[in-house]
């Protein structure tokens, strides 16, 4: 059964069959690759009982989503099939949802088929790195089975995007990309949408820091903004360090980002994150007074 997902409301709340995101305070994505050749950890998660220890680690710690990948979606990345995608997410998922009743999932997938199958077991929300490019049954897909959904930018596909990437402006070019695809996903009838811009995916370093800088000009679509930046080489380049060490980098913009409106932070350090939400909330409340108190 799939879930019913009602409309984003005036206080900002994103409802789950009694789940709540509360879209007002930024929340956490927790990061589970299903993949033996993701960029920082592949492999990592094979053993279903170390999963679910670091799902609940995760949950403990304050994330609102888990968000499941079996293919990587990499730079120079291929495309597995869907009949190994299914076999390495299925399992794990049923699994999942089965300890985790209450946790939000969402499924990062471009395929409508794997969509079907991941809401069968009980994903809520579909996290589509192409934004419905690579599968044009996604959007209708998606809104048949009532599930929420996650448009992200990105040139061509993990393969060829960062083979080149050109933009005249690429902050008004991602920008008018989000404007047609969120009247098509609304006409498709998905209830809720969120944005990602897609750092990393079809961009060079500069185009990645100009989207960035102008993260702000996303919010007139009136729709949360996703940011996932995690230890990518947006990062690594600029402090000249490995995915293992770009753990503070990844800090450093979520904080950037949370300051220019992104509403949802998907990370693989959810202890951290969860730190910059805080004293991001902090600062845009000034509420400091109440930690003397403490």
């Amino acid at each position: 059964m799939s879930k019913q997902v009602t409309q984003i409301n005036s206080k900002n709340v994103l409802r789950f069959n009694g789940k709540i995101i509360t879209i007002s305070k930024p929340s956490v994505m927790s990061i589970v690759n299903l993949t033996p050749d993701s960029f920082h950890d592949g492999g990592k998660h094979s053993n279903h009982k170390k999963l679910l220890k670091r799902i609940e680690k995760d949950i403990n710690l304050g994330c609102s989503i888990i968000d499941i990948g079996a293919e990587s979606s990499r730079p120079g990345a291929s495309s597995i099939g869907i009949d190994e995608e299914l076999k390495r997410l299925l399992p794990p998922l049923k699994l999942i949802r089965n300890t985790f009743p209450e946790i939000i999932i969402s499924i990062d997938t471009y395929r409508s088929q794997t969509a079907i199958a991941a809401a069968e077991l009980g994903a809520d929300m579909i996290n589509d790195i192409s934004g419905g490019e690579l599968d044009k049954k996604m959007l209708e897909t998606v809104a048949q089975l009532k599930l929420a959904y996650i448009a992200m930018h990105m040139k061509g596909n993990p393969k060829t995007m960062q083979k080149n990437p050109t933009y005249k402006n690429v902050t008004k070019e991602v920008t008018e990309f989000f404007t047609r695809k969120i009247k098509a996903c609304k006409a498709s009838g998905i209830k809720n949408i969120i944005i990602d811009p897609g750092f990393g995916f079809g961009k060079t370093i500069e185009h990645n820091y100009e989207l960035l800088s102008n993260l702000e000009q996303f919010k007139r679509h009136k729709v949360p903004v996703l940011v996932g930046v995690s230890r990518k080489g947006m990062i690594q380049k600029v402090v000249d360090c490995s995915a293992k060490n770009a753990l503070n980098g990844t800090s450093s913009i979520n904080t950037i980002a949370l300051l220019k409106g992104a509403s949802i932070l998907r990370v693989h350090d959810v202890k951290e994150a969860m730190e910059v939400v805080k004293i991001v909330e902090l600062l845009k409340n000034k509420k400091w007074h109440e930690c003397e108190k403490q």
